[in-house]
């Protein structure tokens, strides 16, 4: 792998490097780029905060929710209300406190379950697996699975519709480095597997186009013995990711990316050093959604970059404005207050425009797109 040096263009006083040692009197630096943080770049340099708007009107804003306040549960995903969709994403959150009955299958597309709160028994075809909080269970299409809650869950659920997940390419710092693949987790066909084996009837939801129907066997149709092949449930906990750093400069959110579908990417942010570098930005810097909506569902921790921002919750930065930093953020990060950050947070960044759902809009904030003003 290897590339052209090129020379960017300038104009004005600017820094050389991006993210740091601004100019002294443009201490605000913007990013415009396209394809997410793939593509081309501008890094601009501006007296005032590029959030600073003083009002905003009409639908395009940054929009917060609480999915706390989504209390509904019930013991089929299939249930669940659409939070934020596209053609190629569905986004939605699932509360499950007692054992499902049935056994679901999604013939629309791959499945990600993040495990938010709470732990589980996961039986599917492939075997067994004991999940915990923070785990991310990825569930190929068309798989037959069901989850036994060893205390209730709280599940984030995210559909590659039409798609399937994969890794993403490292590069330069090698196929290990975030985490080594050894640390993917597979069912087993252990001893709790083969004990759910039964001669009684089952049913089997199935999702397609988002209907559902429902098949019946008489007996439990999870009764394989034994299986190889490379391609299967896996389950990787965020605590097993181990963050690419710099103390000299802040890296993009691609440099998190845990998962890769074709028209969206999901991220993983976990605790880490805050850059040291006296010139280093410590924040994540401000930028343009010019190619992709951003969602953030806050794990836990402190968020360093948002105030009044609680586990559970979801913002929601739709392409097309500028965002960043809170201003109590982004001052705490030029005097270099916190040195480490404890945050959790899972990011789905999408290609194509979400829409929101009613369930979504019914726990709104309304007042977020405000918390950027700079209180007198």
């Amino acid at each position: 792998m290897r590339k052209w040096a090129s020379f960017p263009l300038k104009e004005g006083d600017v820094s050389r490097q991006a993210h740091a040692d601004f100019p002294e009197q443009a201490i605000y630096e913007r990013e415009t780029g396209r394809s997410g943080f793939f593509g081309p770049a501008t890094h601009f340099h501006h007296r005032h905060a590029p959030t600073g708007w003083s009002d905003w009107q009409g639908p395009l804003r940054p929009r917060l929710f609480d999915f706390n306040n989504l209390e509904v549960s019930t013991d089929s995903p299939w249930a669940v209300p659409l939070l934020l969709h596209n053609a190629h994403c569905k986004f939605r959150t699932w509360r499950l406190s007692d054992k499902m009955t049935r056994l679901v299958r999604n013939a629309d597309g791959d499945e990600l379950l993040f495990i938010h709160e709470g732990s589980a028994e996961l039986f599917c075809d492939y075997g067994h697996l004991t999940l915990r909080d923070g785990d991310y269970v990825v569930i190929p299409r068309s798989t037959m699975w069901r989850l036994e809650p060893l205390e209730p869950l709280h599940v984030v659920l995210i559909e590659a519709t039409n798609d399937s997940y994969q890794l993403p390419e490292k590069g330069l710092v090698g196929n290990h480095a975030i985490f080594d693949p050894a640390m993917l987790d597979t069912p087993k066909i252990d001893a709790a597997f083969k004990a759910q084996y039964s001669e009684e009837s089952w049913q089997v939801e199935v999702k397609r186009h988002g209907q559902v129907s429902v098949i019946t066997y008489p007996y439990n149709p999870l009764d394989a013995i034994g299986w190889h092949g490379d391609l299967a449930v896996m389950r990787i906990n965020w605590r097993d990711i181990r963050p690419l750093m710099s103390h000299r400069y802040h890296l993009p959110p691609s440099a998190h990316t845990t998962f890769v579908a074709q028209r969206f990417v999901v991220c993983t942010f976990v605790p880490r050093p805050i850059e040291s570098d006296p010139g280093a930005l410590k924040v994540p810097f401000y930028h343009n959604n010019d190619d992709y909506d951003e969602v953030l569902f806050y794990h836990a921790g402190d968020f360093f970059s948002r105030d009044n921002i609680e586990k559970g919750m979801v913002t929601f930065h739709p392409a097309g404005f500028t965002h960043g930093p809170h201003p109590k953020a982004f001052q705490a990060g030029l005097e270099y207050r916190k040195k480490f950050t404890d945050e959790v947070a899972v990011m789905l960044d999408t290609r194509d425009a979400l829409e929101v759902g009613e369930a979504a809009l019914a726990t709104e904030n309304p007042d977020y797109v405000n918390s950027w003003k700079v209180k007198a």
